[in-house]
């Protein structure tokens, strides 16, 4: 088992395109980020082809495709990792809508993107939205939806990773969740 440290360097030495780094780091990460990805298509409808492995495969090629990034740990790689999926799942949902409303896209097999929000399927594309207009005023409120939704970062873990206190954490989540909760409820009755 590597210590946080070892993780640490290793996730920089990847950053910076160690394929050996990125052989010895996969197998003790891969869990984790198949465990991210199981969430992110929890809520999913039951015929949806996209699985969690395909999509910790398209993640973790977009995070090894940015070699600016620097690592500041364990917790900051799962972060960064949770927001990737979701763009991935936003990316195809736009993709599928594009093709629904008869758009020149090709179709590519891969992947539909849809969540159920209070038993009603909703685009990932309404999520995405609402999470960039969070963003727009609230950005650390999005963040910490983001990597306790996506991610299932424990409010600790989110503390340590954005610099804040677990009390600060904890009340930007009930604030943001409240926020989206109408959000995608008002989103919900001007779609109908």
């Amino acid at each position: 088992m590597l210590t946080q440290s070892e993780i640490n360097v290793l996730l920089n030495r990847m950053a910076e395109g160690d394929l050996a780094a990125e052989s010895q780091l996969v197998p003790h990460l891969y869990g984790e980020l198949h465990n991210i990805a199981a969430r992110c298509l929890r809520n999913e409808r039951p015929d949806h082809t996209l699985q969690p492995t395909a999509l910790v495969h398209e993640a973790f090629l977009r995070l090894t495709a940015h070699t600016e990034l620097e690592w500041r740990g364990r917790s900051h790689f799962f972060a960064t990792s949770a927001h990737v999926m979701r763009q991935v799942l936003t990316d195809y949902a736009r993709q599928r809508n594009a093709i629904k409303r008869g758009g020149a896209a090709k179709r590519v097999e891969l992947h539909e993107a849809m969540i159920k929000i209070d038993g009603r399927e909703t685009l990932v594309l309404d999520l995405n939205t609402a999470l960039c207009k969070l963003e727009g005023f609230a950005p650390r409120q999005a963040k910490v939806v983001e990597m306790r939704f996506f991610a299932g970062m424990s409010i600790d873990d989110i503390a340590e990773n954005l610099g804040i206190t677990s009390r600060t954490v904890n009340r930007d989540w009930q604030i943001a969740k409240a926020w989206l909760l109408g959000e995608l409820a008002g989103s919900c009755l001007s779609n109908d």
